[in-house]
């Protein structure tokens, strides 16, 4: 297995974390714990492939994928936000609610829609088409990587990394953004609506979960509809949160490099070798046991730093992230 394709493999499959990473690090940079990423992912992969094999159109697919998924986050908002309820334990609801309402209403998509997703991908300029860009795509080992044989959704995600991090740290909303994470009792106090900003902030969470979660069943794994869609890649997008601690840019490094470790373990599985080194079975079985691990350590992770103040501050964590905002109250 050539090394190079194994890192495009990876960029492509990193595409759907960073979509959902993304996501998260608006909700909690407004201060808003949303651990419910599975199950929007799942209502979003869902809600694509509905909707696409319907109209015949990817991107309506994709539009009704963030539709659903925002509604289920505005959900979160309304339980936390509103009535103030624990974020934690709000976004596990949503995690159970999303995938339950998915199933439901996914029950017999993938057979009775394969066709029809396959006569829509015959169609012209879609989510799931391939583009290699001119003279980028050139460039030796980062361009095969990078700008070669990628779906629209691939190029995407790499406008969507620069613009959030100058949203975030370079403009007047994004000096909002962080003034309510970080101090929203101050951010009141000069005239910011703190509410109305942690519901804003929390469906485009939201939503670009269920736009992760839509390139799944659109672009990375096409045709099919199940429990297992997202496997558990909602949860691995709440950790490298952590991992990037609220900055796109580390976003984007840490939703490609696993990415490429999932590619590299699913391809380790299969052949009897990979770039030239024997592939002994106790590789593929402790390798495979340590991916489908990483979901749960990963959100064991999440819940020890949320329950540590000081470690949640020597990791750069918004000083309100997961606390109520209560107004006329000091210290939230």
């Amino acid at each position: 297995m050539d090394l190079i394709i194994i890192l495009q493999a990876g960029v492509a499959s990193g595409t759907v974390l960073l979509f959902a990473t993304l996501g998260e690090i608006f909700s909690e940079r407004a201060g808003v714990l949303n651990l419910g990423v599975e199950g929007m992912m799942l209502i979003g992969a869902m809600a694509a492939f509905s909707a696409t094999i319907t109209t015949g159109n990817g991107w309506v697919g994709l539009l009704m994928a963030m539709v659903a998924a925002g509604l289920l986050a505005l959900l979160h908002g309304v339980v936390t936000i509103h009535f103030q309820a624990d974020q934690v334990v709000s976004g596990l609801a949503l995690t159970f609610l999303g995938t339950g309402l998915s199933l439901v209403f996914g029950e017999g998509l993938s057979a009775a829609g394969t066709e029809a997703l396959r006569s829509a991908m015959a169609g012209g300029f879609a989510p799931w088409e391939r583009l290699s860009i001119p003279l980028l795509s050139l460039i030796p080992v980062i361009g095969p990587v990078f700008f070669s044989n990628h779906s629209i959704m691939t190029y995407l995600g790499y406008l969507l990394v620069p613009l959030a991090w100058y949203y975030i740290n370079r403009t007047r909303p994004g000096l909002h953004l962080r003034a309510v994470g970080d101090n929203p009792t101050a951010a009141d106090s000069m005239g910011i609506n703190v509410y109305r900003l942690r519901y804003l902030y929390v469906v485009v969470g939201g939503m670009l979960a269920g736009l992760a979660g839509g390139t799944i069943s659109l672009v990375a794994s096409p045709g099919w509809f199940s429990d297992l869609t997202t496997s558990g890649q909602g949860w691995i997008a709440v950790g490298l949160v952590i991992f990037a601690q609220w900055d796109p840019w580390r976003a984007a490094f840490g939703a490609y490099a696993f990415g490429t470790l999932r590619r590299l373990i699913y391809d380790i599985q299969g052949p009897a070798t990979i770039l030239g080194v024997s592939n002994p079975f106790f590789l593929n079985s402790y390798l495979g046991f340590f991916l489908a691990m990483l979901p749960y350590a990963f959100t064991i992770l999440v819940l020890v730093i949320g329950s540590r103040d000081a470690l949640r501050k020597r990791l750069g964590a918004p000083a309100a992230l997961g606390y109520p905002y209560i107004r006329g109250e000091r210290g939230n």
